[in-house]
């Protein structure tokens, strides 16, 4: 007798918070004139925090196609290049040590066609932020973490 085996997701496997799986996400560097592109986040985790645009990917999409897609619809800003940067994941655990959220983040540095930013519906603001003032902003831990391990290879894209 063969092992039977679950296929598909039931409401539960869907929810972000207290997770039974990771989900998988691209998260978008977009640098011009030496500026970092940050949004101030509408939704939980991490509510009105700054970090850079993303969002999870979609069944069936390639995560190129997620960057180029989340950059559009948070920011109206169209990939016009976008290399894989680095891999990096984000777990959050609450008081007892669950973990609340678990994600994990695929960054993509790019270059953008058009600079007017349009805030979209994931987005309280969006900002282009000298990396001498992000300290001014109160950015999600991990993408502190994320910015103290890339720090050289961030400053190079930036000049």
């Amino acid at each position: 007798m063969q092992p039977s085996y679950r296929i598909g997701y039931g409401v539960a496997d869907l929810r972000r918070e207290y997770p039974k799986r990771p989900f998988v996400a691209v998260a978008i560097i977009a640098i011009n004139r030496g500026n970092i592109l940050l949004e101030k986040r509408r939704n939980d985790p991490n509510r009105e925090r700054w970090t850079v645009p993303g969002g999870l990917i979609e069944l069936g999409e390639s995560t190129d196609q997620a960057a180029v897609r989340e950059m559009m619809e948070e920011t109206g800003l169209v990939v016009a290049k976008l290399r894989l940067f680095d891999v990096f994941d984000s777990i959050i655990r609450d008081d007892t040590g669950k973990v609340k959220y678990h994600f994990v983040n695929i960054y993509y540095s790019v270059r953008i066609r058009g600079r007017k930013l349009n805030a979209g519906s994931d987005a309280i603001d969006l900002r282009w932020v000298s990396f001498a003032d992000l300290n001014h902003y109160d950015l999600t831990d991990k993408f502190r973490v994320f910015l103290c391990k890339n720090k050289k290879r961030l400053r190079w894209l930036a000049s």
